[in-house]
């Protein structure tokens, strides 16, 4: 028990260093040191309080501490035996890692797209989705600020994932690790993409700041996590989505 205690614990701790590290630098760049020189890529005009970020920061530590416990119970517990999960990285070969965590994605953001519109039914979401809709006006710190309900059904996917997907320790800590750092970047609160980025393919497929931002400020529609796809194939992209991207971004480059 002691020792099952101590694992726990060292997964949280990193996970919360992850969590300051990942989200703090971000904010202290944009929010604190460098606020005046990104002005133009500011989403939204106006500013979110210290009391959203002390708020933001609690709930975040709620659900690191809830997310640290189902990532034990998939990798130390009798649950591991009924996953994918290896550790013989030779099992599937190195090439596999990297498609394992892509594919990881890909299934994270169908999950996430159902989850998310789900929690926004009226019963549902008032009881829990409405913590994280606290913050209307995003920073980094709002990434992992959810009602500990949701906090579970979002650490849960870990668990959905190696149940059809074999993934090694690595590629787990991968995925979590660039989905965060995607996490982080949606609810940034500034744009970051360059110019180019409008005229390309990716454009078409990845959801970008602004593409999070305006589910925060309108509280409707823009669903996925990481791609467009589930919005634009339901029908649920925010209408005034790409013209509000243009306006940010002509602002920025003119």
């Amino acid at each position: 028990m002691e020792q099952f205690i101590e694992i726990s614990l060292k997964l949280f701790a990193i996970s919360a260093f992850r969590y300051f590290i990942i989200a703090g630098i971000p904010f202290f760049v944009f929010y604190k040191l460098l606020s005046s020189k990104f002005s133009k890529s500011k989403i939204q005009s106006k500013q979110a309080s210290k009391k959203d970020f002390r708020r933001e920061i609690l709930h975040s530590m709620q659900s690191t501490a809830i997310m640290s416990v189902i990532a034990f119970l998939v990798l130390f517990t009798p649950v591991k035996n009924y996953t994918l999960v290896y550790t013989d990285l030779a099992a599937y070969g190195i090439w596999y890692i990297p498609l394992s965590i892509i594919l990881s994605l890909i299934i994270h953001d169908t999950y996430f797209y159902w989850m998310h519109r789900l929690l926004h039914h009226p019963k549902l979401f008032k009881h829990t989705h409405l913590v994280h809709h606290k913050s209307v006006n995003p920073s980094p710190w709002t990434s992992y600020s959810f009602h500990f309900l949701e906090a579970i059904a979002e650490g849960l996917v870990l668990l959905f994932i190696v149940l059809f997907l074999p993934m090694s320790a690595l590629s787990i800590g991968m995925f979590v690790l660039v989905g965060f750092m995607i996490n982080v970047y949606g609810h940034l609160g500034y744009e970051i993409m360059p110019e180019w980025f409008r005229r390309s393919w990716l454009f078409e497929i990845s959801n970008t700041s602004i593409h999070h931002n305006l589910h925060h400020s309108k509280f409707k529609g823009n669903y996925g996590l990481y791609f467009r796809f589930w919005d634009r194939l339901m029908g649920t992209e925010h209408p005034d989505y790409v013209k509000e991207y243009d306006r940010v971004q002509a602002q920025r480059f003119g």
